[in-house]
């Protein structure tokens, strides 16, 4: 299978020619999820050493921003760890006559992080559900010791936040004293400090803090990969038509053996297996 020259993306709409006036021949604008903020700074830098000359630029500031920038022709591509919304899809249709395209870069699951010095180490979907809406408030109903649950959110700006919402809490509203915190490194970093937190974010995040068993099952690679793991969402490059040029051939680089290698050492899921 020639992975070189396969693209993974769904055609949203038809597309039409455009111009940019941010396109230079050799520098490629990203920018978007929080989620991804590492991968993408990963994939960039090796790029950028196999291609001297080359600039690929990557800003963070969470999905919704990165939609909004690249709808308003301030960037290139967008990263996003969810599908479009209605609203932001029409934007798209009012400016460029198409919805644009969508390329599958990445798998990841959305980890549950707890304090090593939590004893709770499996949390089943539903209690999930119920921690984070506020139903259930004290870890001693889950099995734990008996102090208040803190849960810790990312902003509504963030894909993971509406995606989180969307898949775990069923579209339920956070419990209203969860602790809002933008990057997921400092989600992590809130966990590692307080026993009593929960939060969330991409598996890719490491530090001191306990990924927990969802319905059992941890979220490994291989749980992730045969989709035994529930919390399971593909990581994207939104463009607004056809790309071509530098952008073509950085996204070429990213979906091919060598750049799916540096989604694996950034502790995503690649989408094939890479021999490199």
């Amino acid at each position: 299978m020639k992975y070189y020259t396969i693209y993974i993306f769904l055609f949203l709409g038809l597309l039409i020619g455009c111009s940019s006036n941010i396109s230079k021949n050799n520098i490629v604008t990203v920018s978007g999820s929080d989620t991804m903020f590492e991968l993408t700074s990963a994939l960039a830098e090796e790029y950028m050493k196999e291609h001297p000359g080359i600039s690929v630029t990557v800003e963070g500031g969470g999905t919704a921003a990165g939609i909004k920038s690249l709808i308003e022709g301030n960037i290139e591509i967008s990263t996003a760890s969810r599908n479009l919304k209605p609203y932001e899809a029409k934007a798209l249709a009012d400016y460029y006559g198409t919805l644009g395209l969508v390329f599958l870069i990445a798998k990841d699951a959305l980890s549950i992080y707890t304090n090593p010095h939590n004893p709770v180490d499996n949390l089943s979907s539903e209690q999930l559900r119920k921690i984070f809406t506020s139903q259930i408030t004290n870890w001693n109903e889950v099995g734990g010791v008996d102090t208040t649950i803190q849960t810790v959110i990312r902003n509504p700006n963030s894909g993971t936040y509406l995606y989180f919402k969307d898949h775990v809490l069923e579209g339920e509203e956070y419990a209203e004293n969860s602790m809002v915190i933008p990057q997921t490194k400092d989600i992590v970093k809130f966990v590692e400090e307080n026993v009593n937190a929960i939060g969330y974010g991409g598996m890719g995040y490491t530090g001191n803090v306990t990924h927990i068993k969802i319905d059992s099952v941890e979220p490994t690679e291989q749980n992730v990969r045969n989709d035994t793991y529930p919390i399971i969402r593909y990581l994207h490059f939104f463009t607004t038509k056809y790309p071509t040029g530098e952008v073509k051939r950085f996204i070429d680089w990213v979906l091919s053996p060598a750049g799916q290698t540096v989604v694996r050492k950034t502790g995503f899921i690649p989408l094939w297996e890479s021999k490199l």
